[in-house]
C-alpha cells in the first residue's frame, strides 16, 4: 500500500488541491457568514478591493511556475525519448558500412535493445521502475561497437560516430529514467497551497459585508483554482496517465519481426 501511494502520489495530491480548496472555502463562507464570530469580523469591513489583486497575483505566478515545471518535464520525457530512437537509428543506418555479418551483430543488437525497451521497460516506467534486462542490453551493444571487432573494420570516423551515438542512447535513457521517477515536491505544493488560501481570505474580507458577493466570489475562485491546480497535479509523471510519454519513435525501430525474436537470442 505504501508503495502503491509513493507510486502515484500526484494523485492524491490532486484530490487533496480540489477538496482542499472547497472545504477552505466552504470555512471561510460560514466563519464570515454564520459562525458566532461573523458580526466582530464585519467590523473589519473596509479592505480595498485592490488589496485582492497583490495576494491574488503572487498565488497565480506560483501556480504558474509549477505548471511549467510540470509541462517542462513533460517536454523533457518527449525528447529523451526521440533522442533514443534518433541514436538507436543513427547506429543501425551506420552499420550499412560494416561487412554483413559484422553488420548482423549490430543490427540484432539494436533491435533487441529496443524490444526490450518497449515490451518491457516502458510498463515499468509508470510503475516508477528500470529494467535492469534493458540496461544489460544497451551495455551489449556498446561493448560490441567498441571491441575489436568492429573498430578493425570500420573507418575511424564512422566508428567514433557510433560511439557517440551509442552514449547518446545511454544518456538519453538515464533522463528517461530518471523523469519517470520525479515525485511532486509537497514544499512547493504547500506554498501554493498557503497563498491560494489568504487569497480567500482577502476575498472573504473584500465583501464580508455583502453575503451574495461574497459567495460568488469564493465560488469563482474555487472553481478556477481547484480544477486548475488538480490538472498540473495528475500529469505529474510524465510516464503516467493522463498524458502518457508513449515509446512510438523506439517501436518504429523495433518492428515487430524482431521484437518476436528478440527473446530467443
Amino acid at each position: 500500500m505504501t508503495a502503491l501511494l509513493g507510486t502515484y502520489d500526484h494523485y492524491g495530491y490532486a484530490a487533496i488541491a480540489l477538496l482542499g480548496t472547497f472545504l477552505g472555502a466552504w470555512f471561510l463562507l460560514w466563519v464570515t457568514l454564520r459562525s458566532p464570530w461573523a458580526e466582530r469580523i464585519r467590523l473589519w469591513r473596509g479592505v480595498s478591493p485592490p488589496f485582492l489583486g497583490v495576494v491574488g497575483v503572487l498565488f497565480a505566478l506560483t501556480l504558474a511556475f509549477l505548471a511549467n515545471d510540470t509541462w517542462n518535464a513533460h517536454d523533457r520525457a518527449l525528447n529523451a525519448v526521440y533522442q533514443e530512437a534518433d541514436g538507436l537509428r543513427s547506429i543501425d543506418a551506420l552499420a550499412e558500412h560494416l561487412p554483413p555479418p559484422v553488420k548482423s551483430g549490430v543490427v540484432g543488437a539494436v533491435r533487441d535493445y529496443a524490444c526490450i525497451t518497449v515490451n518491457e521497460e516502458w510498463p515499468l516506467l509508470a510503475r516508477r521502475q528500470s529494467s535492469r534486462i534493458a540496461a544489460e542490453h544497451l551495455d551489449r551493444l556498446l561493448a560490441l561497437l567498441s571491441g575489436p571487432e568492429i573498430a578493425g573494420v570500420t573507418p575511424p570516423g564512422v566508428h567514433g560516430l557510433m560511439l557517440a551515438q551509442a552514449t547518446q542512447v545511454r544518456m538519453a535513457r538515464g533522463a528517461r529514467i530518471a523523469l519517470s521517477q520525479t515525485h511532486v515536491n509537497p514544499l512547493k505544493w504547500l506554498g501554493m497551497a498557503f497563498l491560494g488560501f489568504l487569497t480567500m481570505i482577502s476575498i472573504a474580507m473584500v465583501h464580508v459585508d455583502q453575503a451574495r458577493a461574497e459567495i460568488l466570489a469564493m465560488a469563482i475562485f474555487a472553481a478556477a483554482a481547484a480544477p486548475t491546480a488538480a490538472i498540473v497535479l495528475v500529469q505529474g509523471n510524465p510516464f503516467q496517465p493522463p498524458t502518457v510519454v508513449h515509446a512510438g519513435p523506439i517501436t518504429a525501430l523495433a518492428g515487430a519481426q524482431s521484437c518476436g525474436s528478440a527473446g530467443a537470442r
